[in-house]
């Protein structure tokens, strides 16, 4: 018998002045069974990072066709595709041709390092490409404010990401590795 995704409950109010976003949305997480807990965080943070009332969660590691969140246009054009982790060059020059935006939230510490050392070249001529990292410190403190039930708040300003409950802060400051072109 498939062990079943476990559902994860999320009120999260999002205050990002940077982009002048202020917003609460009431969001349902499905955790896949071979998803760390820590994936699932960085999954809601990169919604909090580009939150937007057309952005979702794709089917993520049951679907090779989605991405983790991606946002599309009233018309179905692809606005925003959104990657975790360490995705293939490939796949990424692939969405890069089927969307406006492409972003990766990379984390894993050293092994995310050696991955965009090994990456960087080729993922320079992707103009719309934005490449974040999220140290491993930072995720798995953000790994810490995990429950099945969650209420959050997110500020976001200058650049640096506050998320709390109603015990904790986690400071988080992504690292910028690629931006697209302007």
């Amino acid at each position: 018998m498939a062990v079943k995704a476990t559902v994860c409950k999320l009120e999260l109010q999002i205050s990002d002045i940077d982009r002048h976003y202020y917003a609460s949305h009431t969001l349902t997480l499905a955790q896949h069974p071979s998803e760390t807990e820590q994936r699932l965080m960085l999954r809601m943070l990169a919604f909090a990072l580009n939150a937007d009332e057309r952005l979702e969660f794709g089917r993520g590691l049951s679907s090779d066709d989605e991405p983790d969140l991606w946002r599309r246009s009233l018309t179905g054009e692809i606005e925003q595709w959104i990657e975790l982790g360490q995705p293939d060059e490939a796949r990424l020059r692939k969405a890069s041709g089927r969307a406006r935006e492409v972003m990766v939230l990379g984390y894993g510490g050293r092994g995310f390092g050696l991955w965009w050392e090994k990456n960087a070249p080729g993922l320079a001529r992707l103009d719309n490409l934005r490449v974040l990292e999220i140290s491993a410190e930072a995720s798995a403190e953000l790994a810490a404010l995990y429950a099945r039930n969650m209420r959050l708040q997110c500020l976001i300003q200058e650049g640096e990401t506050q998320i709390s409950d109603a015990t904790r802060t986690v400071t988080i400051i992504p690292l910028r590795r690629q931006t697209p072109a302007e």
